[in-house]
């Protein structure tokens, strides 16, 4: 049975007529459905959740419509969102803490890396109800997130500056304690008794603080994956997720099977690996999980596709996903997109890229306007 797969999605609230991040979040979350639509750490963050689905097509058209709902709010106070790891014109003078006890202790404990938490990343849940399961999976599955990062990559600029990185918000979000690779844990238990003793030494107040690139839910029965810039485009997280899921699913077969879990216990390469996406995105090499030595974005790319060949077959989704995967490699990452132009014609209309692109638009007209969503991955 194809598992449920679901996604959360944060994003950047900007003003349309100056392009600049403005903390007015609650101005926009006041219009939606607080079971869909909620806040974050800062005040320039709207996160979304989808429902739950088993179907790629229909996980796209919830994205889409729920994308098409926050853009309307959000319009009508002369603002727009853009779903990307930064924004071009983004200022440390924009943060604004959401407030509550435990985001407040965030910023007083944190300071600066909670005061610069202006990035933006989306998440995907893929249901796994054996939680000593969810937690053997995480090490199989690891080598292999970076490339999902690659594909994601969509934060060049950090504070109106060119970064020369494809995800600078990587670079940003890895000054947390707990960000990074999960490593291996034999069960749940002890995964658990890992958290409890991150928790106990006071570097951070709860579980939900524990900011792996891969993680079983706390409150769901499933596995999460962190790693991940937002993505302008709705096709970038479908193609996400789809990875992930097959991903996940691949990792069962493996498990199951005589001389299951062949990890090494050597992680250290993991974040290297992840540096090198953020880095490059698509535009440049990636590590090759198999080798552990540099290769191209295309060849790395397709070795995973290949590698998930009979997940992706056996869910449907192999015609999509080597399409998204394909046009991904032409077209290049967000990141791309957006330097491209910032080149040509500036910062602001960089961002009006990226309005355009959340709110589905590809007409070339990047002002932000109601516009009909495209046609699904699937047709």
């Amino acid at each position: 049975m194809t598992a449920r797969i679901g996604v959360e999605e944060e994003f950047h609230v900007v003003e349309v007529e100056s392009g600049l991040l403005v903390p007015r979040a609650d101005a926009v979350l006041r219009e939606l459905d607080s079971e869909v639509f909620t806040t974050e750490l800062q005040q320039t963050i709207v996160e979304t959740n989808s429902g739950v689905h088993g179907c790629l097509d229909d996980l796209y058209r919830d994205v889409v419509g729920t994308r098409r709902r926050l853009d309307a709010a959000a319009a009508g106070h002369g603002l727009a969102v853009a779903a990307a790891g930064t924004v071009p014109l983004g200022s440390t003078a924009a943060a604004r803490n959401t407030g509550g006890h435990r985001y407040e202790r965030m910023v007083e404990e944190y300071r600066k890396v909670a005061d610069e938490q202006l990035i933006c990343g989306a998440h995907v849940h893929v249901d796994v109800p054996d939680r000593d399961l969810a937690v053997r999976i995480m090490c199989e599955v690891s080598p292999w997130l970076h490339v999902l990062l690659a594909l994601s990559a969509s934060s060049p600029f950090w504070l109106g500056d060119d970064t020369g990185y494809a995800s600078w918000r990587t670079m940003v979000w890895q000054r947390w304690p707990t960000a990074g690779p999960a490593g291996c844990f034999a069960d749940a238990a002890a995964y658990d008794a890992a958290v409890r003793d991150l928790v106990g030494s006071g570097v951070i107040s709860d579980p939900g603080m524990v900011y792996y690139d891969i993680r079983p839910s706390a409150h769901q029965e499933t596995l999460e994956l962190r790693i991940c810039d937002s993505c302008p485009r709705a096709e970038t997280v479908v193609l996400v997720a789809a990875l992930f899921r097959a991903l996940v699913a691949d990792a069962r077969h493996r498990l199951a099977g005589p001389g299951a879990h062949g990890c090494d216990g050597r992680h250290e390469w993991l974040r290297a690996a992840a540096w090198r996406a953020a880095r490059s995105g698509l535009e440049g090499a990636l590590v090759d999980p198999g080798t552990r030595r540099e290769a191209s974005a295309a060849q790395v790319v397709r070795a995973l596709l290949e590698r998930v060949r009979p997940q992706l077959r056996a869910a449907g989704d192999w015609q999509t996903v080597r399409a998204l995967a394909e046009q991904a490699l032409s077209e290049g990452t967000a990141a791309c997109r957006m330097r491209r132009t910032a080149e040509e014609e500036g910062l602001r209309a960089c961002t009006d890229l990226v309005v355009a692109e959340t709110r589905g638009d590809r007409s070339g007209d990047r002002r932000p306007a109601a516009s009909a969503p495209p046609a699904p991955p699937g047709g």
